[in-house]
């Protein structure tokens, strides 16, 4: 049976796979990079330091909600397909615990994001609803770019909500956002597109198919490009300008070499999405637009 020592020490080690498990499943990449990117915003958008951080811990749980509903949801599948790598599938967690931590989240970031303000919050919780409804429905359909859209749109939304006077974002960060959000669908699919395809997933991606939808991925994220050069009001600058080339001929190259090497054009994507990031960045307190009622 073991000394009690043992036991503790087994007990312990449990414990800590279980919540290695549970890191693991919240896809921890696009987790950080969100929270990172929305703070980041809050910050240069002129929020103070104590209302970005509950922008941020507004948008991390919310996030930490949407990842495990996510491996929680897809279990039966991801088992069903031998799909090694996943902790529920690899067994350090189980999908009920995932379960459970997910609408742990959820429960938190509800009144995490009404304390940044009612309209703020309101559009925020907008943003996590659709990605839960991506999860546990949109995913395998033709409308599965739409959730990405709402999402991504909300967020630059949630932050000027959160500023003095509750402002509404101007129209082109909301725009930028939605188109992002296309992008983000189309790069996050199509790593997994033909495993999806033998297990049945029929998404807006798949649809495409793995060749025409690795050509679109860079499209709304260039579109994404000329909306915040060209968007805000007034000239936009040699920076602007040479960003918008920049990310034109990026895209163009990615799909070329696409040709030959399959991941080239999801580097191209990456590198413009990033582009993309430090143009949003780069605004700051212009994302701003009129205030809200």
């Amino acid at each position: 049976m073991g000394t009690p020592e043992q036991s503790a020490a087994g007990a312990a080690a449990s414990w800590g796979s279980r919540l290695g498990g549970l890191a693991g499943s919240c896809h921890p990449g696009p987790v950080v990079a969100v929270t990172v990117l929305i703070t980041a915003l809050a910050v240069t958008a002129g929020q103070g330091s104590a209302r970005s951080v509950l922008t941020a811990a507004a948008v991390l749980t919310g996030q930490l909600s949407v990842g495990w509903c996510n491996d929680a949801f897809d279990a039966r599948r991801d088992i069903a397909a031998g799909r090694r790598g996943k902790p529920i599938v690899d067994g350090t967690v189980r999908a009920r615990e995932v379960w459970v931590a997910a609408y742990a989240g959820l429960a938190l970031c509800v009144p995490l994001s009404l304390v940044c303000g009612w309209w703020a919050g309101v559009v925020h919780l907008v943003g996590v609803a659709a990605a839960w409804a991506y999860n546990l429905r949109l995913k395998a359909t033709a409308w599965s770019w739409a959730p990405y859209a709402l999402g991504f749109a909300a967020l630059p939304a949630f932050v000027t909500l959160g500023l003095p006077g509750q402002p509404w974002p101007a129209w082109w960060v909301v725009a930028a956002g939605a188109l992002l959000g296309v992008g983000a669908h189309l790069g996050d699919v199509l790593p997994d597109i033909r495993r999806d395809l033998a297990t049945g997933v029929r998404g807006w991606p798949h649809r495409l198919g793995p060749d025409r939808a690795r050509l679109l991925l860079p499209v709304p994220l260039v579109m994404a490009s000329a909306v915040l050069a060209l968007g805000p009001t007034g000239p936009p600058g040699a920076w602007g300008l040479t960003a918008l080339g920049l990310t034109g001929l990026i895209a163009v190259a990615g799909t070329l070499l696409g040709r030959v090497w399959e991941q080239a054009a999801f580097a191209a994507a990456v590198a413009v999405a990033l582009a993309d990031v430090a143009l949003l960045l780069l605004r700051g307190v212009a994302i701003a637009g009129p205030a809200a009622p």
